[in-house]
C-alpha cells in the first residue's frame, strides 16, 4: 500500500501544492502551524471519507475558499488507483476512485488502508472508552466494507434516537422502540466484528509487548460489551436475544436520563499489564509502551489481512518519546511506506535514511 502522489487544493491552510513519497520512510518537517498535521489528515481522509480531528468537512476548507479537494495516486492491490475527495461549503462531499464516484464513505473500505498514530494515542490507555472503540472502529472500517456500512448506520441510529429521547415527546414512544429495535440489531454486526478483532489485537499486542518490554512485562486485553452477552464471539443473530433483553431493561432508564444507555457504543477493551488494570495503575512509560504495542500490533493486523502494509501515519509522535521508544518504533518500520511528521528536526530522516519533505506556510517545498 503506497501513496504515490498527493494533490490537495483548498484544504486546510493550503491553497494548491503537491507532494511525491517515497515508497518507504517519508519524514516531514517544518515550524509549527505550517500544515505537516494537514498533509497526514488529507492522507487519512481518503481512507475512509472523515477526518481524525474535526467533527465537520466545512472546517477542512481553507477560509477564502468555496471548495477542497484532495486527489492521490496509490500503488494497492498490485495496482495503480486514484481516489478522489471533493469538499464543498454548499453540497455534500463527492468521493471518487478510478474515475467512479462512490454512493457512500464506506465504499473507500480496503481501497487506502492506513494506521494513525498520533500524540493523543499515547494515552488511549488511560483516556476514555471511546479512544479505544475508535481504535476497533478505524482499523475495522478500512478492512471491512459490511463492518464500515453498519458503522455508519448505527453512529445515524444514535443520533436520531438521542434527538427522540431528549424531545420526551410520549406520541414518539412506537417510533423510539423502532430504533432500538434497529440499534440492537447493528450493535450485533459491530459486536461480532469487535469480538473477533479484539482477540487477534490482543494476541499480537501481548508479543509485541513482551518484546518491547525486555520480557518483564505481560500486556493483556479483554473485549468489555454489554452484561447480558456472555459470549461475544457468537453470530450476530445469536446476540440480538441478549441485546434485546439489555435494551428492555434499561428503556426506562433511557427515557428518564434522556439518554442512550445500551448497545454497541458502550463497549470498550480492557488492558492489564502484569495482571493489573493498566487504566487506573500504569505508570506514564507503561502506558505509551503499551499505546505503541497496539499501534504496531493493528499494522500486523492490517499485514496479515491483505498482504500488504498500511501507510502508517506517524504525526509528531516520536517527538513525544524517549529514545528507547523511539528506536522501537523505528526498528520495526523497515517495511512498508511510513510518512513521519516532526517539526525542524533531521535527526530522524538520518537515522531511517527517510526521504525530507519540508513544509512551509501550506506548501510542499520538496
Amino acid at each position: 500500500m503506497i501513496v504515490e502522489r498527493l494533490k490537495i487544493e483548498g484544504f486546510r491552510n493550503y491553497k494548491s501544492s503537491e507532494a511525491l513519497f517515497s515508497d518507504n520512510i517519508n519524514v516531514i518537517i517544518g515550524g509549527n502551524a505550517q500544515g505537516k498535521t494537514n498533509l497526514i489528515e488529507a492522507v487519512y481522509y481518503l481512507t475512509c471519507g472523515r477526518s481524525f480531528r474535526a467533527r465537520s468537512d466545512k472546517e477542512l476548507i481553507n477560509f477564502d475558499c468555496d471548495g477542497a479537494k484532495i486527489e492521490a495516486q496509490i500503488f494497492s492491490g498490485e495496482r495503480s488507483q486514484t481516489i478522489t475527495a471533493e469538499l464543498s461549503k454548499l453540497r455534500k462531499k463527492r468521493l471518487i476512485v478510478n474515475g467512479s464516484k462512490l454512493k457512500t464513505a464506506s465504499e473507500l473500505s480496503g481501497r487506502l488502508t492506513a494506521v494513525l498514530f498520533c500524540p493523543d494515542d499515547l494515552t488511549i490507555i488511560r483516556s476514555s472508552s471511546m479512544y479505544r472503540r475508535r481504535l476497533m472502529d478505524n482499523c475495522l472500517s478500512q478492512l471491512r466494507p459490511k463492518y464500515a456500512a453498519a458503522l455508519s448506520e448505527y453512529r445515524r441510529l444514535y443520533e436520531q434516537k438521542s434527538r427522540i429521547l431528549k424531545d420526551k415527546d410520549p406520541s414518539m414512544a412506537v417510533i423510539l422502540d423502532e430504533y432500538s429495535q434497529r440499534m440492537c440489531e447493528v450493535s450485533a454486526v459491530l459486536i461480532s466484528f469487535r469480538a473477533k478483532f479484539a482477540k487477534i489485537l490482543a494476541e499480537k499486542a501481548k508479543e509485541i509487548h513482551r518484546e518491547f518490554s525486555g520480557g518483564n512485562e505481560e500486556l493483556d486485553i479483554f473485549y468489555k460489551t454489554v452484561k447480558t452477552i456472555d459470549d461475544p464471539m457468537k453470530k450476530p443473530s445469536e446476540l440480538m436475544p441478549c441485546l434485546l433483553e439489555h435494551q428492555l431493561s434499561h428503556r426506562q432508564a433511557e427515557i428518564d436520563s434522556c439518554r442512550c444507555l445500551s448497545g454497541a457504543h458502550k463497549d470498550d477493551l480492557e488492558i492489564f499489564i502484569n495482571g493489573t488494570d493498566a487504566k487506573s495503575f500504569a505508570s506514564q512509560g507503561q502506558t505509551r509502551t503499551a499505546a505503541i504495542s497496539l499501534k504496531m500490533a493493528e499494522r500486523e493486523i492490517h499485514f496479515e489481512d491483505r498482504g500488504e502494509y498500511p501507510v502508517l501515519l506517524l504525526d509528531d509522535v516520536l517527538s513525544e518519546l524517549d529514545a528507547k521508544r523511539q528506536d522501537f518504533i523505528l526498528n520495526r518500520i523497515s517495511s512498508g511506506q511510513v510518512l513521519i511528521t516532526c517539526c525542524e528536526d533531521q535527526s530522524i530522516s538520518a537515522k531511517t535514511g527517510g526521504k525530507l519533505i519540508t513544509i512551509d506556510s501550506g506548501k510542499v517545498l520538496g
